[in-house]
């Protein structure tokens, strides 16, 4: 993955390079120093990695992710702008239309592109770093014990504590959660990026949320990235409830929900437990509907055929760009934003209420805090 985005990154920079900087009247040498600098921009991910942090977990100050994320996300849209505009013009050459080859020609075409594509850029590392918005939905669950009519469930997904989304950060989104007042919280994964001894500041107010039924958290990938044992335990003690491929209960009276966690198929890099659905259910009460957590949403089918009545997930980040769903749902199970009906159940797919600090761009796809509010059916 890492040689992949390096390589996207370089051939997106030498592209802009080559048709936006070399028409440009100016000396040689400026040309070649310009373009240097747009590629290592474009690779940013690259050199950071190489001498401060990793590329899941940039560990330099807030303003300098913020300012290269801006950089290499103008580079990305730039690029996409410019495989237009040289599509126009093939296409204005083959059909002859003179005038319109000329208008794609424009010697200020380009470096309008150019602003443009740092302005719109600039906007969306904005988005990406506020603090979420609340969206509220509505679950009908089929034989849900009348107890758990208007239950509250609060889903946060993909934090993505770090460098870029700190403590202070992190504070905001917990007082969110809990002014919401949900009857239980879950996380449904990523909740850090980076090691215990880099986050230990930023993920410490995960410890203030309040539900009357607790937190209870799964993990997603990026959890792996740095000391998954370590973080397993540090979560515990910010006073959460880790599902391993298990499950609890949580009741009212006599009636009950089953809430089940299951880990993220990334475990097999690292030798720890996959995912395993028949795990997580086991023993569980046949009577009690189910709602599982399950980082990813690519599996939904499956957990559906298991009987479960709703699934929580995130890891899309709503695809984050609008027309990158149209992406990102391939590699998802065709899922990656709001939500489905999927063969009786309903799978939420939440945006997340953050980013990765390599690409912290929301484009059109807000962030968000979700709270579900259970329904009986009639």
């Amino acid at each position: 993955m890492v040689a992949v985005l390096s390589t996207i990154g370089l051939l997106m920079g030498l592209y802009v390079a080559w048709r936006l900087l070399w028409p440009l009247r100016m000396h040689a040498w400026l040309k070649i120093v310009l373009s240097l600098l747009l590629v290592a921009v474009a690779v940013q991910l690259r050199i950071v990695a190489a001498f401060w942090g990793t590329m899941a977990s940039p560990e330099i100050p807030k303003l300098a992710i913020a300012t290269l994320a801006t950089g290499s996300t103008a580079v990305l849209l730039l690029a996409l702008a410019m495989l237009v505009l040289d599509a126009g013009l093939l296409l204005s050459r083959l059909l002859r239309w003179p005038r319109a080859a000329s208008a794609l020609r424009g010697p200020k075409l380009r470096p309008m592109a150019g602003v443009l594509a740092l302005l719109v850029s600039g906007y969306g590392i904005s988005q990406g770093m506020a603090v979420p918005q609340t969206r509220q939905i509505e679950v009908a669950i089929n034989d849900l014990p009348p107890a758990f009519d208007g239950y509250r469930v609060l889903q946060l997904t993909d934090i993505h504590a770090s460098r870029l989304l700190t403590g202070d950060w992190v504070r905001k989104v917990v007082a969110g959660s809990n002014a919401l007042k949900p009857d239980l919280i879950v996380i449904t994964g990523d909740l850090i990026d980076g090691s215990v001894h880099a986050r230990r500041d930023d993920a410490r107010p995960l410890a203030d949320l309040r539900a009357p039924d607790g937190v209870i958290a799964i993990t997603g990938n990026h959890e792996y990235y740095a000391q998954y044992q370590d973080w397993m335990q540090a979560f515990r003690a910010l006073h959460m409830q880790v599902l391993e491929n298990s499950h609890l209960q949580v009741r009212r009276g006599d009636a009950a929900l089953t809430i089940a966690g299951v880990t993220d198929p990334v475990a097999a890099r690292y030798g720890l437990p996959l995912p395993d659905i028949d795990a997580a259910l086991a023993g569980a009460d046949r009577s009690a509907p189910v709602i599982l957590l399950d980082h990813r949403p690519r599996n939904a089918r499956e957990a559906a055929a298991r009987g479960v009545a709703l699934q929580l997930s995130g890891h899309t980040h709503g695809g984050q760009i609008i027309g990158m769903d149209q992406l990102v749902k391939r590699a998802n199970g065709g899922f990656v934003s709001g939500r489905y009906e999927v063969d009786g159940m309903t799978l939420y797919v939440s945006n997340g209420a953050g980013l990765w600090a390599g690409f912290p761009a929301r484009i059109g796809v807000p962030s968000e805090i979700t709270l579900i509010t259970l329904r009986r059916t009639l």
